[in-house]
Order: C-alpha cells, then sequence, then structure tokens
C-alpha cells in the first residue's frame, strides 16, 4: 500500500515531474477508480494561486483535460483529473520519430479545438507542447488529444503571477515577439512548434531546410514566422488553414499506435531483474585442482617480498618495543 492522502488517495505511481509538483497515478478511495493526480511541493503564495487558478480552469471541452477535485492536508494541496492511458504527444513522437501527416493534422486540429473553448473562456494556456498534450488509447485508430496543465495559464482579467518583462513558458515553444502579458497568438506559436516537431520527429528550434515541402509544412512555418502579422490569428483561422492545406481525408491504419502506457508498465518502475541461483558446489577432482593450481602460483611466486615484508614487520615491532621501555 502507498501513502494516503487526505485519508482519500492512495499514491500509486509517480507519472510526471514539473516546476511546481509531482503527478501521480492515484486510486481513490471513495469513488473507487484510478485518477491522475498533481501534488504541489511548493508552498508559496505563488504555487497556490496558480492552483486554484488551475481549479477555475474548467472548460468543458472533449480535448482539454478537467480537473475533478481537490484536497488539502497540512502544508500540501492535492487535485484530482481524468488518468489518460496513451501517454503524452511527446512518448508518441519519442516511440516513432516523425510521425504521418495524417497524425499530425488530426492532433493539430483537436489541439486548436480545445485552445478555441479556452480562448474564448478568456485564458491563454501559456505552455502548449507535446508533453501537455495527452492521449487517450486509441491503438492505429485516430488519435484523441487533450490539452492538459493549466498551471501557469492566466485569465485576461486576473492578476498577473510574474514581475514585469519577465515572460513564462518552454522555452523553444514561446514566440520570440512574446510579451509579458499574455496573448491568444503565443499558444498559436507554441501549437505550430509542437507540429513541426511531430513533422519532423525533431525538437525546436526548427530549420526550414529540414522541413517537409509540402503544404503543411509550408503552413507550420508560416505559423512561426517572422511577421506576428502573417500568422494566425485564431484557433478558428489556424483551423481553416489547416484544413486548406490538407483537406480531410478518410483514415488509413499505419504503423503508428497509441497504446496503453500504464499497462506496459512505461510509466512504473522496472521490477529488480531475478537473482541468480547459486553455483552448484565443485566436486572433488574440481577441489583438488584448484589446490594444486594455488600451490604452484605460491611456488612461482617470487621470494623477496615476503621477506621485506618480514624485515619491515619486525622494525615496526622493534620500535614498538623500544617505545613502550
Amino acid at each position: 500500500m502507498g501513502e494516503v492522502f487526505a485519508g482519500r488517495y492512495e499514491l500509486l505511481e509517480p507519472i510526471a515531474e514539473g516546476g511546481m509538483g509531482a503527478v501521480w497515478q492515484v486510486q481513490d478511495r471513495r469513488e473507487g477508480d484510478v485518477k491522475a493526480a498533481k501534488l504541489l511541493r511548493q508552498r508559496d503564495a505563488s504555487s497556490l494561486l496558480r492552483f486554484i487558478r488551475e481549479q477555475a480552469t474548467r472548460i468543458h471541452h472533449p480535448h482539454v483535460v478537467t480537473p475533478l477535485g481537490w484536497a488539502g492536508e497540512d502544508d500540501n494541496v492535492l487535485f484530482t483529473m481524468p488518468l489518460l492511458r496513451g501517454g503524452s504527444v511527446a512518448m508518441l513522437v519519442g516511440d516513432y520519430g516523425a510521425l504521418p501527416e495524417q497524425w499530425v493534422v488530426a492532433v493539430l486540429d483537436q489541439t486548436l479545438s480545445g485552445l478555441e473553448a479556452v480562448h474564448a473562456a478568456g485564458v491563454v494556456h501559456r505552455d502548449v507542447k507535446p508533453g501537455n498534450l495527452l492521449l487517450e488509447v486509441t491503438g492505429r485508430g485516430v488519435p484523441h488529444v487533450r490539452l492538459s496543465d493549466f498551471g501557469v495559464a492566466v485569465p485576461a482579467d486576473m492578476p498577473r503571477l510574474t514581475e514585469a518583462n519577465m515572460m513564462i513558458g518552454t522555452p523553444g515553444y514561446m514566440a520570440p515577439d512574446q510579451g509579458s502579458d499574455p496573448d491568444p497568438r503565443d499558444d498559436l506559436y507554441a501549437t505550430a512548434v509542437t507540429g513541426l516537431q511531430m513533422l519532423t520527429g525533431t525538437r525546436p528550434p526548427h530549420d526550414p531546410a529540414y522541413v517537409p515541402a509540402t503544404p503543411l509544412g509550408m503552413l507550420l512555418l508560416r505559423a512561426i514566422g517572422p511577421d506576428r502579422e502573417a500568422r494566425p490569428q485564431s484557433a478558428g483561422e489556424f483551423r481553416r488553414m489547416l484544413a486548406e492545406a490538407v483537406p480531410p481525408r478518410p483514415w488509413e491504419p499505419g504503423e503508428t499506435e497509441v497504446l496503453d502506457q500504464y499497462a506496459a508498465g512505461r510509466m512504473s518502475t522496472p521490477p529488480p531483474p531475478p537473482s541468480s541461483p547459486p553455483p552448484p558446489p565443485p566436486t572433488p577432482r574440481e577441489r583438488e585442482k584448484t589446490a594444486l593450481r594455488r600451490t604452484a602460483e605460491l611456488e612461482d611466486r617470487p621470494v623477496w617480498p615476503i621477506l621485506l615484508l618480514a624485515v619491515v614487520g619486525i622494525l615496526l615491532l622493534a620500535g614498538g618495543v623500544t617505545l613502550l621501555t
């Protein structure tokens, strides 16, 4: 049995470690199911304020992870969310490298659909990246992604958590012209970088020379271009441009597959390897050979080191006797 938090949530396995705290797989003893839970390890006011904001970001959408509840114990705070067993897009890219175009399009369209709802609620996520795009288990079928981790999200009508001119986000996914005030277009830039990572299998920054010269590749490069006004200005516009660049077509199952990462033990600590059985005792014949070999080694060993050690020992002993007298 693991540690039980607030008399209700049993901590089973760690899932991920973030800047604000750890995400765990927990057993809800009251409802009897398994959930994901974020446990804050920082106790300062800004962490608690971020926690309250994430709880308040209850945007009910099929492509957004919605917090379920929370509990407090002493100085610790834990809140729960649905457990998505397919892992993250970052794990998928790590397993397969560059993803097929239809996978990239599907994940981008669903992410942008979720961002439409997030931005309509007056919230800027500020940390869109492959690690925050979680997957349902769909096998080789159409993926189902959900945007997660609203810990640094900022509603437009709430006070800022950071000092002036201090930007929040993950390096590589932040627009170079991003300001200290959150802007929904910053989420779109990060989404385009995420799309390039899926398309190329490499992390940012992305060299245009290595991006496939396809309509999808050209759209994503435009979406991270130097001219802010030439980029998509809203999630809805980005979705329309995506549909025009790659018109919808029937899904074609391939080698890429979203599996249950928990059933496979991907999130768990691997068990220790089984201990080797003790070797069988030597036979009388083997013991005789070993004795003969050691005798031969002693006969071949030079005598002078032994004599030297004996002389040193006698001198030390004599010195000790002299000191005592």
